[in-house]
């Protein structure tokens, strides 16, 4: 099993000989850029545990938390930029037109990396989508990236004064009541507004309990469909969240296909078949070195000197 970890050799072998390949990320590829993951440590907000907001029953019983709490993800997403990790995959893509990713990550920081929209799923939506709550109303606005989104929401948008120590912030610090927030001042649906109706906009993310986006669902379907897939690379997602945690082997042909794990914690996320191989460590350290033979040669660090023109890299966060 020795051989089938961190064998750029054997990768680079399956790599000149891939034509079909498919991308599956998490969490994992954003930490780089100071973005750390829901699950494990890091997973609090305030006291809250972060999935315990992620909810539609969350956002009926308190949408100001709800809101305070992606406003806050939102802040931290424009204030970091995407790593090498997520470079590395869009140089792929250019290069490469068989090659689909799917993220699992709402920060925007792949399309941000350069990442062609018609060779990247993003399975749960994004931070910067605003739609409408009302299940009556389809009201969706995209690449919504003001900060704060509304003047009720400024207190997620305050930096530390020390970067080093997120949680001096008052918003961070649970000794520091959170402020009230009146329904009537957050972000209001425009199209219900008209009609005489009042209804909150919310994230246009996909929160747990709720379903993927059908249409997506069946695209990707139909990607797979087309022909064996040559490689899967599964890139710093734990394979527990479904149905992204599924589709490595929905992917797989039996003899043909590679799964290709890249995670800090590899072990926990083993490999399965004699034609699978694993990384350990960052996406950041290792997508670049994997893919150099596609995208050319890669200077440690050049990607995250990529000017986007949305600030300076910023700080850890809690997730």
């Amino acid at each position: 099993m020795a051989s089938r970890l961190n064998n750029l050799a054997a990768f680079h072998q399956k790599l000149a000989k891939a034509d079909r390949i498919l991308a599956i990320c998490g969490a994992g590829l954003s930490a780089a850029s100071g973005l750390p993951t829901f699950r494990g440590a890091g997973g609090l907000w305030r006291n809250y545990e972060a999935t315990d907001l992620a909810t539609p029953e969350a956002f009926a019983e308190d949408p100001g938390l709800v809101w305070l709490f992606y406003a806050y993800r939102r802040h931290m997403a424009l204030q970091t930029k995407p790593s090498a990790g997520h470079h590395a995959l869009a140089a792929l893509a250019k290069k490469r037109p068989n090659f689909l990713c799917l993220t699992q990550n709402v920060d925007n920081l792949s399309p941000r990396a350069g990442h062609p929209a018609s060779q990247l799923r993003t399975l749960h939506g994004s931070l910067f989508t605003l739609k409408c709550s009302s299940p009556s109303c389809s009201y969706v606005e995209p690449s919504n990236t003001s900060d704060p989104l509304c003047p009720s929401l400024a207190p997620a948008s305050v930096d530390p004064p020390d970067p080093s120590q997120p949680g001096k912030i008052p918003l961070l610090d649970p000794s520091h009541p959170l402020p009230t927030i009146q329904p009537s001042s957050l972000p209001q649906c425009p199209r219900c507004a008209s009609s005489g109706t009042s209804s909150l906009l919310r994230p246009g993310v996909v929160w747990f309990g709720e379903s993927l986006d059908p249409s997506m669902l069946s695209e990707i379907d139909a990607w797979i469909d087309q022909g064996p897939i040559d490689l899967i690379l599964v890139v710093g997602t734990s394979s527990v969240v479904y149905p992204a945690a599924g589709y490595a082997e929905r992917a797989r042909t039996k003899g043909h296909t590679s799964v290709v794990t890249v995670n800090k914690e590899v072990e926990k996320v083993m490999w399965r078949k004699g034609e699978d191989l694993a990384f350990q460590g960052g996406a950041e350290e290792w997508l670049g070195r994997m893919l150099e033979p596609v995208i050319g040669g890669v200077t440690p660090g050049i990607f995250n000197r990529v000017e986007d023109g949305l600030g300076p890299v910023f700080v850890h966060v809690v997730r």
